[in-house]
Parts: C-alpha cells; structure tokens; sequence
C-alpha cells in the first residue's frame, strides 16, 4: 500500500521547487493524493477494513488542511496544483 521510491521521486520532481524538495506544501499535497488514490482502491476490495479507513481519514484531513494553507498562501500555485491532481475544489 505504501508508494514506492521511484514513484515518490517522479512526484517530487515534478511538484517541488527544485530536484530535493520532499517538504514543500505542494509536495506533501501530491504524496498525500497518491496515497488516498491507493487507498481507494484497495477499499473496492476490502469493504471491511475499518483501521485502514481511519487512517485514509486522517489522511483527507491533512491534505484538506494543507491544501487550506496553500490557498491562503499562494492562490496561484493552489489552482494550478488543483488542476494538476484533478482534485474538486
């Protein structure tokens, strides 16, 4: 369930400020996504698994919290990341 290294890599280059930025908030929102989109899926599967569904709560709230952040901070980079994650408003 956990993303892989290389995949974290790709995410990074591709939402980070430069080829190291695993902190930014941008970052941390499209690591976050991943997972939720993992999540999801193995939900199809195991409809019972009530532990797993804390945790992907968990996760919802952070990245709701996060993306609450960037808005306020950077409206720019909030739609433009939006758009990009095809994430709803």
């Amino acid at each position: 369930m956990a993303l892989d290294n290389n995949l974290k890599k790709e995410l990074v280059k591709k939402f980070g400020k430069t080829g190291n930025d695993c902190g930014s908030t941008e970052v941390q929102i499209a690591l976050l996504t991943e997972n939720i989109n993992n999540l999801t899926d193995h939900f199809a599967k195991n409809s019972k698994d009530i532990h797993s569904k804390r945790g992907l709560l968990k996760m919802v709230m952070k990245r709701k919290s996060l993306m609450k952040y960037l808005k306020n901070k950077d409206v720019s980079s909030y739609e433009e990341l939006v758009r990009q994650l095809e994430l709803r408003k």
